[in-house]
């Protein structure tokens, strides 16, 4: 058996029932030292006892027991000995396979609620008796299975229900949310006292882990990788060539849609500093044509991905006894684009490396990353001894500028763009707010206004500066940056780079907008 496998073993496993918020529970459990799984919701029972989970939690989702479609399991989940956690559409579901009555509530709750506790138990120990939770539900629970009991409300519905005996326990709202008081001591509770799970999720352990199961792998064959200079796909590199040296050759490709001065500084990390074979290939030309007349947003994607594969399958093929081709995809890379591992979530967003590849170049997957968040992904670029100044940059999009300019991407976009962002985050640095926000940017809007510069009259474009305060990356909130610092940013923007005479700032929290604005 593996060691990593050994590792995602007796854990918690997530089935997945359609909820966007299924990666903050993984990564809320994860933050505890257990491993957490996130399985579609139809998954064979065999293929769940594989992982012999210490506890299993059923996630919420957009559908109603009720349904035509209705994501259903069989009961004899329960029947288990394992204990469960039913979260929202979990609560429901548990409910509805035990015998219990579930209706379509006479008011959805939709945010924050007043939970009420009403029974002691072991999954709300030590927590105070009313306390704010997050909900999102319109179907509740009106009467608990037999052997249930009611373990708290809100004014409007039954909030939490458990069994003790079977260890079977569920709850209305979402505890995995940042909204929701005392959430990190509910799954807590669940996870250590009830589940008995043990805490054997360390960073220092993974990497040497995954270090020799690299090693393992890849035997006397050749790795391929796509070098973006991003912090996913830069941990990946550094990762692989630790444990296979020259046997890892990375391909840079400049699309010419990267960061200020970014080509540069990614030949200089990694083929002088760590001492890659790194091929630099400059296809700027070849991309940027291939975006010529197009403005859809995932239209853009596509053809990225498109020319990206051409371009990547030009130079890889030069490589002799190449089998694996390494990725540096991450978990909500998998989520964004569908639900991981193939669960009902909805897709958001397509991303360019996620799929595909394979398929076209006939190399086998390498994705040592694909089951880490970004904090995650950042602790390991820190033990492999990766500056913290590149690891903690912010994530950086596949498409690079071309979904930060909205409309048509043309070489003067790119250019203003490149100038105008640089100013932005030279500017956070400066004043020591780039590692307080999350995700900082510039987008570059299809739109001209009027303005006055030096007494002439303008008519230049409208940048837009954005910055999100978040954690996890599925939820996020506009960072309350200084006004006077705002002030700042713009006049020197407006002032230095030719094609702008107006800068807007973004304040949508994530949801209901994203992050990235396409």
């Amino acid at each position: 058996m593996g060691t990593l496998k050994k590792i995602h073993q007796h854990g918690i496993v997530i089935l997945d029932f359609g909820s966007q918020y299924n990666q903050l529970i993984a990564r809320r459990v994860r933050e505890l030292g257990v491993y957490a799984e996130i399985l579609p919701f139809d998954t064979p029972t065999e293929d769940i006892l594989k992982h012999k989970p210490a506890g299993i939690i059923l996630s919420g989702g957009p559908s109603s027991v009720y349904d035509q479609n209705a994501h259903l399991i069989s009961k004899e989940i329960f029947e288990w000995n394992i204990p469960v956690l039913g979260i929202c559409y979990g609560m429901q579901l548990t409910a509805y396979l035990l015998g219990g009555e579930v209706m379509q509530g006479e008011a959805g709750e939709y945010g924050k609620s007043i939970f009420y506790r009403e029974k002691e138990n072991k999954l709300f120990q030590g927590l105070p008796e009313k306390f704010t939770v997050w909900m999102s539900h319109f179907d509740e629970v009106k009467q608990v299975p037999e052997g249930f009991d009611v373990l708290g409300r809100t004014d409007t519905c039954i909030a939490a229900m458990g069994n003790e005996e079977k260890k079977i326990y569920a709850v209305q709202f979402h505890p995995e949310v940042s909204h929701t008081e005392f959430g990190h001591e509910i799954l807590r509770n669940f996870v250590f006292d009830i589940a008995g799970a043990q805490a054997n999720w360390k960073m220092d352990d993974w990497v040497e882990k995954t270090v020799e199961e690299i090693k393992n792998k890849v035997g006397d064959d050749q790795v391929i990788l796509g070098l973006s200079g991003g912090v996913d796909s830069s941990v990946a590199a550094v990762l692989i060539h630790r444990a296979i040296g020259d046997k890892l050759t990375a391909i840079f490709v400049d699309n010419g849609l990267l960061r200020k001065d970014e080509a540069r500084q990614v030949m200089e990390q990694y083929a002088d500093h760590f001492k890659m074979k790194v091929i630099h290939v400059d296809a700027k030309d070849e991309f940027l044509q291939a975006l010529k007349g197009v403005e859809d947003p995932e239209e853009k994607r596509k053809i990225i991905g498109k020319t990206f594969i051409e371009v990547f399958n030009r130079e890889a093929s030069k490589i002799k006894n190449a089998r694996f081709l390494a990725q540096g995809t991450i978990y909500p890379d998998v989520i964004e684009s569908k639900s991981a591992k193939g669960g009902p979530s909805a897709t958001i967003k397509s991303h360019h490396n996620v799929g595909g590849l394979p398929e076209e170049m006939h190399l086998e997957l390498l994705e040592p990353l694909r089951e880490l968040f970004k904090d995650e992904v950042r602790r390991v670029g820190l033990k492999l001894g990766i500056p913290r100044e590149m690891i903690m940059r912010h994530p950086f999009p596949g498409p690079g500028l071309a979904i930060r300019i909205l409309g048509e991407v043309t070489p003067e976009k790119v250019n203003i763009l490149q100038q105008a962002d640089a100013i932005f985050i030279d500017a956070l640095k400066k004043h020591g707010l780039y590692d307080q926000v999350g995700q900082a940017f510039a987008v570059l809007l299809p739109v001209k206004s009027v303005g006055v510069m030096g007494d002439q009259r303008t008519y230049e474009y409208t940048l837009v500066l954005r910055s999100a305060d978040t954690t996890d990356f599925m939820t996020a909130r506009w960072s309350r940056l200084p006004y006077a610092f705002l002030e700042e940013v713009s006049s020197e923007i407006i002032n230095k780079v030719k094609g702008i005479n107006r800068v807007v700032y973004d304040i949508s929290s994530k949801p209901p907008a994203t992050i990235e604005w396409e």
